[in-house]
């Protein structure tokens, strides 16, 4: 019964000092291996109590030793503040590492290509000061539910701010996100920009979303409902002469620092201010970006 307890205590002990001390306690079970031979299993005990003491007194622990062992509870305590400590370190480092991030995402967002009337699809006022500028897949599903609140900002501004849509397919959504960014691109080929931006709302009304939302032989029935010639439009998809121009905003996008979608950056087409605001964030939080550049 006392070898079984022993065990028991050894096992205990070793297991919550490996919790905070892995690699230190790695190092000492080595060093035990090699420099101490014991006859029993009191004689180990009394060895590890030994060893695990002079290593915490040297990293400025104080440890009760009652009855010539370790006092449990009080490592015990010791170990869970060492382990709060050491998650408040690592998430204060994450924080860090994500604000760092942010500002170079920021910084590089101040090169986006401004806003060209002849390639860029524009929702609202083509002069307006403010432009949101949407990098976006049509297979997300934060894109998907973004639609309707940048809409509501065109709307809202009247002529102050209008919005610009560039292609972000993503690869895990793909081969669909691309193609139905193509498809749009040959919505606007055969009718337009207005037809451009009513096909791009049927798509994001119809899938759902994350690469299966719908199948691809659909994409040419959606462009007939929108009273686009359905031969000419497949003929044009099927060609792939859009491929390379959404591929195009994709590169643009990865170069100012879009990472995935989808990804917002607020121009002011005059004084070329920028603010990154990558996300479905509701309208409310973004009229206070626009409001602030506005004035």
């Amino acid at each position: 019964m006392e070898n079984k307890a022993n065990s028991n205590k050894l096992l205990i002990l070793i297991i919550i000092v490996l919790t905070v001390l892995m690699i230190p306690l790695l190092i000492f079970s080595v060093q035990m291996s090699q420099k101490i031979s014991v006859a029993n299993k009191d004689d180990l005990n009394q060895k590890i109590d030994e060893r695990l003491t002079e290593y915490l007194q040297q990293q400025g622990n104080e440890t009760a030793i009652v009855a010539g062992s370790l006092d449990e509870k009080l490592l015990a305590q010791k170990i869970e503040k060492g382990i709060e400590n050491f998650v408040q370190r690592q998430r204060l480092a994450q924080q860090e590492a994500q604000k760092t991030r942010t500002r170079n995402a920021g910084n590089k967002a101040k090169d986006v290509r401004k806003v060209s009337k002849t390639r860029d699809h524009i929702f609202g006022n083509p002069d307006a000061e403010i432009t949101l500028i949407e990098y976006s897949d049509f297979e997300c599903p934060f894109c998907k539910r973004f639609h309707p609140t940048a809409k509501k900002i065109v709307e809202f501004y009247e002529g102050k701010v209008n919005w610009v849509y560039r292609h972000f397919p993503l690869g895990f959504h793909n081969p669909l996100a691309q193609k139905e960014a193509e498809a749009t691109e040959c919505a606007n080929e055969l009718g337009g920009n207005v037809i451009f931006w009513k096909y791009a709302d049927l798509i994001y009304e119809r899938t759902n979303s994350n690469g299966n939302g719908l199948p691809v032989t659909s994409l040419a029935p959606l462009a007939q409902e929108i009273g686009l010639d359905e031969e000419k439009f497949t003929e044009c998809l099927e060609s792939g002469r859009y491929t390379e121009r959404v591929q195009e905003d994709f590169q643009e996008g990865s170069k100012i620092g879009i990472t995935g979608t989808l990804g917002n950056i607020f121009l002011h087409n005059k004084t070329g201010e920028t603010v990154l605001k990558s996300g479905a964030y509701p309208f409310d939080e973004l009229k206070i970006i626009i409001d602030k550049m506005l004035k």
